[in-house]
């Protein structure tokens, strides 16, 4: 069977897998190349999009503001912001002791501190740019079982396409088939990962009164809880549990399960009143060690993944996507500048990408680690000096202004 051929090939059409194809459209139609997506699941087109409406249990990302712009570069965010609610307010407590910090979408002179969109919209809106992205050939329903380097120059694929055999060439391959990505397992590629021994307990809640943009931050020695803003008095609860707390929640009836989060959240967002379909997942940090070789990049959870905690997951793979796009862009000028041909394999060029993104998950992913370790310390001078420091973070703006800053992603 000959191989089809392809000047890039990426395994994974979720959230990040999609936006990497339509990021890399302007390059592709300047260099001509040839770009297959393969996805296993792909998003049906049903309802059509101007008849959606969202589902109580659809479960949501956040998006910062950052996000927002490289969507809006990418031409995307007119469809995204219909169904984006923005979050103007967040209010982060220490459950037991007294202070609180709150930042505001106002000081930064920003429409929203960031955004939370439905999954499936946001999926819509991808495909839907992906339909529009004429270099881009989506291989689904289709999965890959080897990927092998024969040469230098490029990667060999075999797998499945529609129950048939798929065998593809590519001179760049993107990972980014999630956090288990058997593929990554096949590579040899190895991770460090620290296990939190904590699940995350997902779900949509209706509270009694208008969120009127807040968003929550709670946090408890056995675990934070945030509260995201959704369609009117709907909210995004992610609670974060010890094993045996989340399996004795889970089993919980409805009525049960909103007392148990109103006793831990308390009454500052109002009455919980309903609850949807609960997700549970276990939480782990994980950082591949190789996230680059040649003619291979790592993207999104296959690359890295992070507690919950910040919703800064998704946003700091949507930088790595925006950058890997512009490293490709700039590595073809600068080759086209001096009259040599381009290779988007190259081990230099991909190293260099991923130097210059250090810096960047590890702020991140410490940010988001370090938070969990110092609010799960239940020792109760530490507790006060939190509560001091939520007290002094409200008062001095300078600092409130960077820590917002931060956590819009600019």
């Amino acid at each position: 069977m000959q191989p089809q051929e392809y000047d890039l090939a990426i395994i994974g059409g979720g959230l990040v897998g999609a936006s990497l194809a339509v990021a890399l459209e302007p390059l592709a139609e300047k260099l001509n190349w040839k770009i297959c997506l393969i996805e296993n699941q792909p998003p049906t087109d049903e309802p059509a999009s101007s008849n959606w409406q969202p589902s109580f249990d659809a479960r949501s990302t956040a998006l910062s503001w950052g996000t927002r712009l490289i969507y809006q570069r990418l031409g995307l965010w007119d469809d995204l912001k219909e169904q984006a609610n923005p979050i103007e307010h967040i209010q982060i407590t220490d459950r037991g002791f007294l202070g609180s910090s709150q930042l505001h979408n106002t000081e930064q002179q920003v429409d929203a501190l960031g955004y939370v969109v439905p999954n499936v919209w946001l999926g819509k809106v991808l495909w839907k740019g992906l339909s529009q992205a004429k270099h881009t050939q989506v291989l689904a329903p289709a999965t890959i079982n080897s990927l092998k380097f024969p040469g230098p120059e490029e990667a060999l694929l075999e797998g499945e396409l529609n129950n048939q055999p798929l065998s593809l060439k590519a001179r760049l391959v993107i990972l980014a088939d999630g956090g288990r990505s058997g593929i990554k397992q096949q590579l040899g590629i190895a991770d460090d990962v620290y296990d939190y021994e904590q699940t995350a307990l997902i779900a949509n809640v209706r509270m009694s009164k208008p969120h009127q943009g807040w968003a929550y931050e709670r946090f408890a020695v056995d675990g934070p809880m945030a509260l995201l803003p959704l369609a009117g008095r709907d909210m995004a609860l992610i609670w974060t549990r010890t094993h045996e707390q989340a399996v004795t929640d889970g089993a919980l009836d409805d009525a049960e399960f909103l007392q148990a989060i109103q006793t831990s959240f308390g009454n500052r967002a109002g009455r919980f009143q309903k609850v949807g379909e609960r997700f549970a997942y276990p939480l782990k940090k994980v950082r591949s060690k190789e996230q680059v070789r040649q003619n291979l990049v790592l993207l999104g959870n296959t690359a890295h993944y992070l507690h919950p905690v910040a919703g800064q997951g998704y946003n700091l793979a949507i930088r790595g996507v925006i950058t890997l796009a512009d490293a490709l862009a700039k590595g073809a000028q600068t080759a086209a500048d001096k009259g040599q041909d381009f290779h988007p394999g190259e081990l230099a060029l991909l190293e260099k990408w991923q130097a210059e993104r250090l810096g960047d998950q590890a702020g991140v992913i410490g940010f988001s680690h370090g938070l969990i370790g110092l609010f799960a310390n239940d020792t109760p001078l530490l507790g006060h000096a939190r509560a001091a420091g939520l007290i002094g973070l409200n008062l001095t703006a300078p600092l409130r202004r960077w820590i917002t800053a931060k956590a819009m992603g600019v």
